[in-house]
């Protein structure tokens, strides 16, 4: 008899695991239409400063929610695709039932549409990472913070590659405050904080030297 009830605990806590998953296959789906959707419909319409945030940082903020309430690395891969997916397909549907299909509507151009899924579902993994207790998940916190801050300076930074004037100074502010936020929140000891925060500037600090040579010509990009 006990053996029969750790049996039915067992099988009991299996059903809540497969529920849950459930439950974050569709959120991630559902998740990713609504943004995709929302994107598009507030696409030209507002102040600019509305648009640059919500793109991309709305689809950021998508796979990082995602990848972070995975249960397991390969759950995270599978859920981050299928919410940057269904988003990406979202707003190109949306722009076709406006009767402008375009495949700019994330990543700025066609050719930007894989490497923004890319992005996205790796900023998805780095999430799921930073659960972790240890350097690593400190590690991967600053990873994401510093790809956020590096997105944020280069969009700040006049002359830079994706640099804009209207950027600056509120939406600017805005993402960064809310990326050294974040970086705050996915850690979970002052320890871990201070190491992820180091680690995000380091990583954005020579991101943005790299950048800044190949802007200024001293590293000559092959043509």
């Amino acid at each position: 008899m006990n053996d029969t009830s750790i049996d039915y605990a067992d099988l009991a806590e299996y059903d809540r695991r497969q529920r849950g998953i459930e439950r974050h296959l569709l959120s991630a789906f559902f998740g990713g239409l609504a943004v995709g959707i929302a994107g598009m419909l507030m696409a030209g319409k507002g102040p600019a400063w509305v648009g640059q945030i919500y793109d991309p940082y709305a689809y950021l903020g998508l796979t990082l929610a995602v990848g972070a309430t995975a249960s397991g690395f390969g759950w995270a891969l599978l859920t981050t695709f299928l919410a940057v997916a269904s988003s990406l397909v979202a707003a190109l549907g949306a722009s076709a039932l406006k009767g402008d299909p375009v495949f700019d509507v994330v990543g700025g151009s066609a050719a930007g549409l894989n490497w923004t899924l890319a992005l996205l579902v790796g900023l998805g993994l780095l999430a799921f990472a930073t659960r972790r207790d240890d350097v690593w998940g400190d590690l991967a916190a600053g990873a994401v913070g510093a790809a956020l801050i590096a997105d944020v300076a280069d969009r700040a930074t006049p002359g830079f590659i994706d640099s804009e004037r209207s950027f600056w100074p509120v939406p600017a502010l805005v993402i960064g405050f809310l990326s050294v936020a974040l970086v705050l929140v996915m850690r979970r000891n002052g320890w871990g904080r201070v190491r992820a925060l180091v680690l995000s500037a380091v990583f954005a600090g020579v991101f943005m030297a790299v950048l800044a040579a190949f802007v200024s010509g001293w590293i000559p990009l092959p043509v």
